[in-house]
């Protein structure tokens, strides 16, 4: 193990990890607006996200096997270039084919790879580091995270207001195949495992093995994977599909003022996931997995507010404020509370199991994203004019699974 933070390797993968997740950031923040801006649906652009989630589901899992079974660097390379690729192919073709069935192929296949990829980075942290440095190596890759996805939205807001979705796809390209050069030259141990024969029956064994830990071994880890669900289904969910409806399609502003408004709020997202990142590493040492739920119900308080505006003022301006701090508060929480659930899972997890283990933790609470994406879609639909009960909705389940997230950590 080694005994400092900031080794070669884990800042090789610091920096490959800036530069692929800034184009991450980027192209997935550039299609599904483009798809919001051809068709002004919002029940089809929480169809299509949540389609998107479809083969992240299925990958997760294999991800986390393939995390324990390959090498880490390697996973990351072939991934990357992939990446490349697929984007090169949507540039290619988004001229020639139905736009709508082309842009759900690639997201979903964009989706699919990070999620396969995820586990990877996460699974090589007690790899490369001895236990006393997970909590700021996790602040770390989610600082990074949050600042990719801070600038990845502005300027692709900015590049796509002013030249439209294909600069923003040749520089994604060079940013998969620039990340994927550099993590040629990172060396994370690795040991071999036995394999099966029969692929398939060594991901049963696997998933079978995880699920059994997290059952009957590490309950707790069970109870914080339902946490995760539920606020995914009834928090982010909200704020993926309400954001770009709300500010675009909603609020009353001139449509290209509109999008830069979106990715300064995209941005404003981020940069409370850099913040609530920096806050996580800086306090690293005070914060302890039992203040999980007081964190969550601060996110679900900050809610309130944006329904409240929603239905009391006029002014697309103040609205918009009020909905852009409003998520900058409930990022700044959220990562703080994602820091901490990830350093938990790796320290209670034997290093045979955790990639394995956080995928399936990945995979189970990722269910609930593309149901709350599809279900928020539809809610706004249905309340067309009155899309702050929507929102107060949302507030007030999650506020109801803070709540109880309180007693489940209590005793740790």
């Amino acid at each position: 193990m080694k005994q400092k933070l900031f080794t070669k390797d884990f800042t090789l993968v610091v920096i490959g990890q800036i530069i692929s997740l800034f184009g991450n950031a980027a192209i997935r923040f550039a299609l599904p607006l483009y798809l919001l801006n051809l068709s002004g649906s919002s029940a089809l652009y929480g169809t299509v996200t949540a389609c998107a989630f479809i083969p992240a589901i299925l990958l997760s899992p294999v991800g986390g096997i393939i995390a324990d079974r390959a090498n880490k660097r390697n996973i990351m390379v072939i991934l990357d270039f992939s990446t490349a690729i697929i984007i090169l192919a949507f540039s290619l073709l988004m001229d020639q084919f139905n736009i709508i069935l082309l842009l759900v192929i690639t997201l979903m296949l964009l989706y699919g790879i990070a999620s396969a990829y995820q586990p990877s980075v996460q699974a090589s942290i007690p790899m490369l580091m001895s236990q006393e440095y997970y909590m700021q190596a996790n602040s770390i890759i989610n600082t990074i995270s949050s600042f990719s996805s801070l600038m990845g939205p502005i300027l692709g807001g900015i590049l796509y207001s002013i030249y439209g979705l294909k600069p923003i796809l040749w520089i994604c390209i060079l940013c998969f195949l620039f990340s994927a050069i550099m993590e040629i030259f990172i060396h994370i141990p690795f040991q071999k495992q036995n394999v099966h024969t029969n692929i398939f029956k060594t991901i049963q064994s696997d998933f079978t093995e995880s699920i059994r830990f997290v059952r009957k071994e590490k309950p707790i880890l069970g109870k914080g994977m339902f946490v995760v669900c539920g606020i995914n289904l009834f928090l982010s969910a909200m704020i993926i599909v309400a954001l770009p409806y709300l500010i675009t399609e909603v609020l009353p502003l001139e449509k290209t003022w509109a999008n830069t408004l979106y990715s300064f709020a995209q941005g404003a997202l981020a940069a409370g996931g850099l913040t609530g990142g920096i806050c996580a590493g800086i306090f690293a040492h005070k914060l302890s997995i039992k203040n999980s739920g007081a964190i969550l119900t601060f996110c679900s308080i900050c809610v309130f507010p944006m329904g409240l505006a929603l239905m009391l003022s006029s002014s697309a301006f103040i609205n918009y404020l009020i909905i852009t701090v409003c998520c900058f508060i409930i990022m700044v929480f959220s990562t703080i509370f994602s820091v901490q659930m990830m350093s938990f899972i790796q320290t209670e997890t034997p290093p045979n199991l955790i990639g394995k283990v956080i995928s399936v933790i990945l995979t189970v609470s990722m269910c609930a994203q593309p149901l709350g994406n599809a279900l928020y879609g539809i809610l706004f639909e249905i309340c067309n004019g009155f899309e702050y009960i929507v929102i107060l909705f949302a507030g007030f389940l999650s506020l109801i699974i803070a709540l109880r997230t309180k007693h489940i950590f209590v005793s740790h």
